[in-house]
């Protein structure tokens, strides 16, 4: 696989801007310093969390920091987690929502395979403790593929989310030295499973693009996902987070990345959000409210 190591000016530029809302960055990082709580938009290193704390949106990582998968992309800790939950993590993520005054949640988790529900009870009881602290609040999900127990599934969407997220993240071929211990097809029932037991809900998925995917395994996955039910869908660029996690094949231009977005509307997605810098969380609650999603983070 070849690689590249220089940035593009494109990421350059717009990595800089995001980077700079220094007060949200620090505001929130002594909250979770201070309440033991994490977030993905921390602990994933996620370059637009200072935009996105200034906004009043925010993700939360429950059940540890700690994952059971060791996918080559992600900079969470891949290890052993603790093999019971902590079981006041979901007042102490309310208490955040109401300190912080957000007014859109994202709820996400490392992955659980050690639990026998994955932790879907866990996401429960979070979303009712915010739901009881900050009843205001929306709450977006963003699950694992609880090792393709569906009646982990129905549970989380019985929960009531405003939107349900699970993330694709690359096509077919690459989903095993990219998402190790997750499987393609599995992800799709997730995704179609939440579609069949809440006909309405905004179905959601993520993809990140430059681990050397074509363009013809892209227009698949993206066919694949509208198949079923998936109607959001989000498309960044892909970095590398840390040297030992695999390298960025291609850095996609600003251009190609609305030419997907415009191949993604034609394919039926109701929303489509797509760049550079775009991940999953990004500007969550327009997203999920529906409301018009103009100049993508270039």
């Amino acid at each position: 696989m070849t690689s590249v190591s220089r940035l593009p000016p494109w990421l350059r530029s717009a990595l800089g801007r995001s980077l700079g809302r220094a007060s949200a960055i620090s505001t929130v990082q002594r909250l979770v310093k201070t309440q033991n709580i994490s977030t993905i938009c921390e602990e994933g290193r996620c370059p637009n969390r200072g935009e996105c704390y200034a906004q009043g949106t925010a993700t939360f990582l429950l059940m540890g920091t700690a994952c059971t998968r060791h996918c080559a992309f992600c900079d969470v800790t891949q290890g052993q987690p603790p093999q019971t939950l902590d079981p006041h993590e979901p007042q102490r993520i309310a208490a955040a929502v109401a300190t912080l005054n957000l007014r859109y949640v994202v709820l996400t988790s490392v992955a659980r395979d050690d639990l026998p529900d994955g932790g879907a009870s866990h996401f429960q009881q979070t979303m009712q403790a915010v739901r009881d602290r900050c009843p205001d609040t929306e709450i977006e999900v963003l699950v694992p593929d609880f090792g393709g127990r569906m009646a982990a599934v129905d549970a989380v969407v019985a929960a009531a989310p405003v939107c349900f997220n699970h993330n694709l993240e690359t096509v077919a071929r690459l989903q095993g030295p990219v998402r190790r211990g997750a499987k393609y097809d599995r992800s799709l029932a997730v995704l179609a499973r939440a579609a069949q037991q809440a006909p309405g809900l905004p179905i959601k998925s993520g993809l990140m693009l430059g681990l050397g995917e074509t363009p013809v395994e892209l227009l698949r996955t993206l066919q694949d996902l509208r198949a079923v039910g998936c109607t959001v869908l989000t498309m960044g660029q892909y970095l590398q987070p840390a040297r030992d996690r695999l390298p960025v094949v291609r850095y996609v231009p600003p251009a190609e990345f609305q030419e997907w977005e415009e191949i993604a509307r034609g394919l039926g997605f109701t929303r489509v959000y797509a760049g550079p810098l775009v991940r999953s969380s990004y500007h969550a609650a327009e997203q999920s409210a529906g409301v018009a999603l103009t100049t993508p983070p270039n």
